[in-house]
């Protein structure tokens, strides 16, 4: 079984509240072609673990706006490649219940539409974890230490990041 290396929470935080208002001249902005949302999430999730998955459609990777993974900015196939069975390189976390969640993972919310369309990085718990003690981080709308309870959501979902697996050099996993 391949290892799974630690996750940086602390980078990926950091990440999040240095560009929370802001755009990573190194990303394209996504806002007006359906929201930057995940791809911000991602940029935070990376800044976290430093490893992309590079294989072309159920990976999970960024190049340009035109060559990167469905899972980069999709919602739903973020989840899916966080959530994979197959033990491929590239972070890796589980469906969580409230109690487990830490800075660092992940709230997406289903918001007015039939599908989950928001994906906000929690950045603290400020005491038990509750909607109003779990303040994240987003973009579309920019927001930094904004409280989970001031979304008008109609179902929520928690992803726990556990760590990444990462390949050798030969792309085999190790």
């Amino acid at each position: 079984m391949p290892d799974i290396i630690p996750y940086n929470r602390r980078a990926a935080v950091r990440y999040a509240h240095r560009w929370a208002y802001g755009r990573n001249p190194l990303f394209y902005d996504f806002e007006n072609i359906g929201g930057d949302c995940t791809n911000f999430a991602s940029q935070c999730l990376y800044a976290g673990t430093g490893i992309m998955n590079f294989t072309p459609t159920y990976g999970w990777y960024y190049i340009d706006p035109e060559n990167r993974a469905p899972a980069w900015t999709g919602v739903e196939y973020f989840y899916d490649f966080l959530t994979r069975k197959e033990r491929t390189a590239g972070p890796v976390g589980v469906l969580a219940n409230m109690s487990m969640l830490l800075p660092g993972d992940f709230v997406q919310l289903r918001l007015t539409k039939e599908i989950f369309s928001h994906t906000p990085i929690i950045v603290e718990i400020d005491g038990p974890p509750t909607l109003d003690n779990i303040l994240i981080a987003a973009h579309s709308i920019d927001s930094d230490y904004r409280p989970l309870s001031t979304y008008d959501f109609q179902e929520i979902r928690f992803l726990h990041i556990i760590g990444a697996y990462k390949p050798n050099n030969e792309g085999i996993l190790q």
